[in-house]
């Protein structure tokens, strides 16, 4: 199998028939396999993949919504292709551009071929104007230089995408998780198209979510093999200002001042104590949900159903 196409859905059954023929009709000639990874829809999406799904199609229905990234990380167990492309469900990627993508990836021997969205067909004000702002801020944060990281459409070597790591809400990290790996990556433009059918999944309200996400991918890419260089540095300056805080304070009582419920004995405090905790806190804990998941070889995600049509075998 050369390519296997993961398509994560929810709630897209009026994409879904052009979808599939536009599918058939640009990857014609290519051997490859179409992975629909449903995330949970309320309508027909999967009875209308079934409907007209073409030889070689996989349908994953998870048991919930557990969100984008997981969806695509089931996307990318379950495919069997040595190149490996996602793609958005809603039609606004352009399956055409797979084609052009891999013959990209040929020519310069890379491992990621990232879509830049060229005339973007989404509102200015809520989705073009944040999309901007987060690119730059990631761009500086991680110093991996991607100029679109809104952009579903990626061609990867199946090495990479299956070493990346997808939890939480990271897909949008995906470059910066594929740097880590150590992957070559380069960049194209690639059409983008106004939504077929159906509602974007996407708002503003996504923004503080983003921004958790980055102050992660910052220290996991900075500090994750040395968390001590950020931990000890913060720990010592902390640790001496509060130390200076809590001495200036005892000399005053020394001096015969009264020290009782004075703001700067509790500020010396705090900083000895619980500016480290509480910030070492969500570092950890997500540290401990990656060992988990990992060192026991745990999966995520629930598969409810595991579909094979037309041309596939079927599984016991």
């Amino acid at each position: 199998m050369l390519l296997s196409v993961v398509i994560p859905v929810m709630n897209e059954q009026g994409n879904m028939q052009a979808l599939i023929a536009r599918l058939a009709e640009a990857l014609a000639g290519i051997k490859h396999e179409l992975i629909f990874v449903d995330d949970g829809s309320r309508d027909d999406t999967v009875a209308e993949i079934e409907r007209f799904a073409r030889p070689h199609t996989r349908i994953l229905v998870l048991s919930r919504n557990y969100g984008q990234t997981t969806a695509m990380a089931a996307g990318i167990d379950a495919a069997r292709g040595a190149l490996i492309v996602m793609l958005d469900g809603d039609m606004q990627n352009d399956p055409r551009d797979i084609p052009l993508l891999m013959a990209r990836m040929r020519e310069g021997g890379w491992d990621v071929v990232a879509g830049i969205r060229t005339r973007r067909k989404d509102g200015f004000l809520l989705r073009k104007i944040p999309s901007k702002l987060a690119n730059w801020l990631i761009r500086r944060a991680t110093r991996v230089h991607i100029s679109d990281y809104g952009c579903t459409l990626k061609l990867f070597k199946s090495d990479v995408a299956k070493n990346l790591g997808l939890y939480g809400e990271l897909h949008r990290y995906i470059p910066v998780l594929a740097s880590m790996y150590g992957a070559r990556m380069t960049e194209m433009p690639v059409r983008h198209h106004a939504r077929h059918a159906g509602v974007s999944k996407y708002g503003i309200n996504r923004t503080l979510r983003v921004a958790s996400d980055l102050m992660l991918m910052v220290f996991v890419r900075k500090y994750g093999q040395r968390p001590m260089h950020l931990f000890g540095t913060v720990g010592i300056v902390s640790l001496c200002v509060g130390c200076v805080l809590n001495a200036y304070v005892l000399f005053d009582k020394l001096m015969g001042a009264q020290i009782a419920g004075r703001p700067l004995l509790f500020l010396g405090l705090l900083l000895t104590v619980a500016g480290i905790q509480l910030i070492t806190t969500g570092f950890i804990a997500d540290l401990i949900m990656r060992t988990y998941y990992e060192s026991q070889n745990k999966k995520p995600y629930h598969i409810k159903r595991d579909v094979r049509c037309p041309g596939e075998h079927a599984r016991t």
